[in-house]
């Protein structure tokens, strides 16, 4: 695990044991899993951006797979975690630097993958119900402070969140499977062949805009907003190499 500094030309090598690691908005710490071999040696854990001043936040056990480093906008919250409810219900808690009894929220469905906006403590996510057919569903809630868990809102639209990029604090472009199958919640790796289709949400009124139709089949990911604003950048899933759309 190497971290790069291009502005200090300045390079760090952290632990291999260390994994799924988030930056924080101004990049000057990051949010880890510390995997010892030991279950009880396991942490999340925060450090700076050197791997430096480590400071271990809530043992993992063997919850490796429902623990998710992501730093808030604010860096008020470091983490998340989900525990089941029932069968199409789970609870989000949100992990701070000291211990903060944070507020919980309810969210509609299992494999949750997330994406906070830019600027504001609003996170879109997608989930995966019975009531979906077993296929992503992505939503938009409030997520920081005493709002979290308020504003949420069914997006109605069957992508997955990391097929997802916002624009700014309200809009967000996604790549939208033209069909899916049912249980590809479940199985994401049945969607990787499916040609997506580009669409710009407003996640504040729920307004969906057919952006482009590639001119290809092509499955789009790690999609990327150029810095003006003109074009999308995306990694086609089959040929994994990179494209672009124009957006003005």
């Amino acid at each position: 695990n190497i971290i790069y500094d291009f502005n200090a030309g300045k390079q760090s090598t952290l632990p291999k044991h260390w994994k799924d690691f988030s930056f924080s908005k101004d990049d000057s710490q990051i949010a880890l899993k510390s995997m010892g071999l030991d279950p009880d040696n396991r942490w999340l854990a925060v450090a700076s951006n050197d791997g430096s001043a480590v400071k271990p936040l809530e043992p993992l056990g063997d919850k490796d797979a429902t623990v998710y480093p992501s730093w808030s906008p604010n860096k008020q919250i470091a983490a998340m975690f989900t525990e089941p409810i029932d069968l199409n219900r789970q609870n989000v808690y949100f992990v701070g630097l000291n211990k903060e009894n944070f507020k919980s929220m309810v969210i509609e469905g299992r494999g949750f993958q997330y994406l906070w906006a830019p600027n504001e403590g609003r996170l879109l996510y997608s989930v995966y119900s019975n009531n979906t057919d077993s296929k992503p569903s992505l939503w938009i809630a409030n997520a920081e402070g005493d709002n979290i868990g308020s504003g949420r809102k069914n997006l109605n639209v069957a992508t997955w969140a990391d097929k997802c990029v916002f624009a700014n604090d309200t809009d967000v472009y996604c790549a939208v499977p033209k069909q899916l199958d049912a249980g590809a919640g479940m199985f994401p790796e049945m969607a990787k062949a499916t040609e997506d289709e580009l669409y710009k949400i407003d996640t504040r009124t729920g307004l969906k805009k057919l952006i482009a139709i590639p001119d290809g089949n092509y499955s789009m990911s790690n999609l990327i907003i150029s810095d003006n604003g003109y074009y999308l950048y995306f990694t086609n899933n089959a040929d994994k190499r990179l494209y672009k759309i124009n957006l003005k």
